[in-house]
């Protein structure tokens, strides 16, 4: 007999008066793992650990700031109204796509003010990043946001999904596509490949693992909103489509054009740089 049990509980513990939410736990847990792996992979690439935790502490919350500031710019007509839900980012609402260009911005001045090739410290934070995004988008599970549309129970019986996920997915009246679940394992499989393909010799230049990254996830990204029904909009066009689209060419491109130079250096000749070695 099929039954509806009640979505999960957001709330994952209380501390004093504060309520911490699933949410922002997965959020930190998936931050602490890519950093960890972010570290044991530069030292492999001659830059320092150091500069590693301070770019972070930098574009960490500046990827925060930018991702929320990026939802509220493209609902504005709600958050005008309602001022005082703009720092509530705990029930949601941030744009990957927000969170990228801010960390983007601060990658590039802090490698440039430390003497590091922007683009190996990219490749270097590229797999851990995907990594770290497919994790927290079970964040949106727990918040039962990033959903798609009506669908039935025998759909998603047929994809062999657990029973946890099959009732989180009935939201308002209906049970949903779970596009979270399917972003989250696009990510997954993103992250495996990078770092299987990343240390084959030769294979890739310096900036290529990260422009491999951008197109990987703009492509799934693009037909993943799609099937969205909270996407951003802007002039009756999903905002995410589009600039997946201008992503995923602009890397092909890019790629391209670094390729014909000919003087890139590969992404396993690490960091020229610094000529010390690092344990």
């Amino acid at each position: 007999m099929n039954f509806i049990l009640g979505a999960l509980n957001p709330i994952a513990f209380h501390f004093g008066g504060l309520q911490v939410r699933w949410y922002g736990v997965i959020i930190a847990s998936a931050v602490i793992l890519a950093t960890l792996l972010a570290v044991r992979e530069a030292k492999k690439r001659n830059i320092n650990p150091d500069d590693v935790y301070d770019m972070i502490l930098w574009a960490l919350p500046v990827a925060i700031i930018s991702a929320r500031a990026y939802y509220v710019a493209f609902e504005w007509k709600y958050y005008s109204q309602n001022p005082g839900q703009i720092i509530q980012i705990w029930d949601g609402g941030i744009a990957i796509y927000g969170s990228l260009i801010g960390a983007a911005i601060v990658v590039i001045i802090f490698c440039r003010s430390r003497w590091i090739p922007t683009w190996l410290m990219l490749d270097v934070a590229a797999p851990v990043l995907i990594m770290a995004q497919g994790i927290g988008r079970w964040g949106n599970f727990m918040n039962q946001e990033a959903f798609g549309r009506v669908t039935n129970l025998a759909f998603l019986q047929s994809l062999h999904l657990p029973e946890f996920i099959i009732h989180q997915m009935y939201i308002q009246g209906a049970y949903r596509q779970p596009t979270f679940l399917y972003e989250s394992v696009w990510d997954i499989s993103g992250f495996i490949i990078l770092i299987l393909l990343r240390h084959i010799p030769k294979l890739f230049k310096q900036g290529e693992v990260f422009l491999l990254y951008v197109i990987w996830y703009s492509f799934g990204r693009f037909f993943i909103e799609g099937m969205r029904t909270d996407s951003l909009m802007l002039l009756g066009i999903r905002v995410s489509q589009w600039l997946s689209v201008i992503l995923f060419v602009a890397a092909i491109i890019i790629w391209v054009t670094r390729r014909r130079s000919g003087n890139v250096p590969y992404y396993l000749d690490g960091n020229r740089f610094n000529s010390s070695t690092l344990e």
